[in-house]
């Protein structure tokens, strides 16, 4: 079987998102094992829950919420790039981000990256 990781570098505001939201499904619907998907960078105000779309926006913390639900899909999130970005004050961590995300280090993308056969980044 082929196992996946999935790196995303990318804002919730932007358009690669969503592609990178299909190809997700896309492998959760073949049999691709997807093993984590692991946010970095800008990628980690994916799971902002105070970030703010539009409401003809495409809401991407309730898609990543649903895959985390009905998939048990492992979002791996990189503390240091969080605090970077303001995610991590201790008094409101647990408001900023999102209880779907479980928040990993530099280590869980070398983890992910070693058991997995492809990995992806957007």
């Amino acid at each position: 079987m082929n196992k996946l990781a999935v790196v995303i570098t990318t804002p919730p505001y932007s358009n690669l998102i969503i592609t990178a939201l299909n190809y997700i499904e896309a492998a959760l619907h073949s049999d691709i094992e997807l093993i984590g998907v692991f946010f970095y960078q800008d990628g980690v105000l994916n799971a902002n829950s105070k970030v703010q779309l539009a409401s003809d926006e495409f809401q991407t913390i309730k898609r990543w919420q649903a895959l985390h639900e009905q998939y048990h899909l492992p979002l791996h999130l990189c503390i240091t790039a969080a605090e970077k970005r303001g995610m991590s004050d201790e008094n409101d961590a647990d408001n900023l981000i999102h209880p779907a995300f479980t928040i990993s280090g530099l280590g869980e993308l070398v983890e992910l990256s070693t058991s997995a056969d492809r990995l992806v980044q957007f």
